[in-house]
């Protein structure tokens, strides 16, 4: 089964690459979403956290305030760094079981949707890297209007990632995400032409 990492930085468009080859009919494993379902399926990582971080990103119920969280750890890189060294374990754990549960199944290909594919060493799992570039500027005004963040926000999150130029150093292919969605989308066909011709 062939492997494929999709990764870019965060505001880049890469949500919007792994949609259109979802549609396409594309297996992909969205990190995103593990990152999520993890807290639910795995309750002692609430309890590392609130052991590491206390309890003031709870709320009077118990639930966890991953909003207010994200904002703390982002602006804070040792405490991210903390926080995924106690989640990062299950996430991977959660990812390889996909993996071989699609290759159980007889897929000849998987995609891999990850934000930090490299920063996390997952990379070194793929057969080819496909990175979601855009410029800095792009980046910043995309992050503001999506999540609502202020230009120090938006810089605090990117910087929490490996740069999109040092990204594109991993990269096979890269989609130049720039341009508007007729772009991206010519692009992708591209890839998807280029995944046919290895999938034979």
């Amino acid at each position: 089964m062939i492997k494929i990492g999709l990764t870019g930085g965060i505001g880049s468009g890469k949500s919007t690459v792994s949609k259109m080859l979802i549609d396409k009919g594309f297996k992909v494993i969205d990190t995103d979403n593990i990152a999520k379902e993890v807290l639910v399926k795995y309750p002692e990582i609430i309890d590392k956290i609130k052991i590491e971080f206390g309890t003031g990103f709870f709320d009077w119920r118990g639930e966890f305030r991953r909003r207010e969280f994200g904002n703390h750890i982002f602006r804070f890189p040792k405490q991210r760094k903390k926080y995924e060294e106690i989640i990062m374990p299950y996430i991977k754990n959660e990812i390889f079981n996909e993996i071989e549960n699609y290759e159980k199944a007889g897929e000849s290909i998987v995609i891999l949707d990850a934000p930090t594919l490299i920063e996390n060493d997952l990379h070194k799992f793929m057969d080819y890297i496909i990175v979601v570039w855009v410029d800095n500027n792009t980046q910043i005004v995309r992050l503001k209007n999506r999540d609502r963040l202020s230009r120090e926000e938006a810089i605090n999150r990117m910087n929490a990632q490996l740069s999109l130029d040092k990204k594109r150093d991993y990269a096979h292919i890269i989609i130049d995400n720039n341009g508007d969605l007729i772009k991206t989308k010519e692009q992708v066909d591209e890839v998807m032409g280029f995944l046919k011709v290895i999938n034979k």
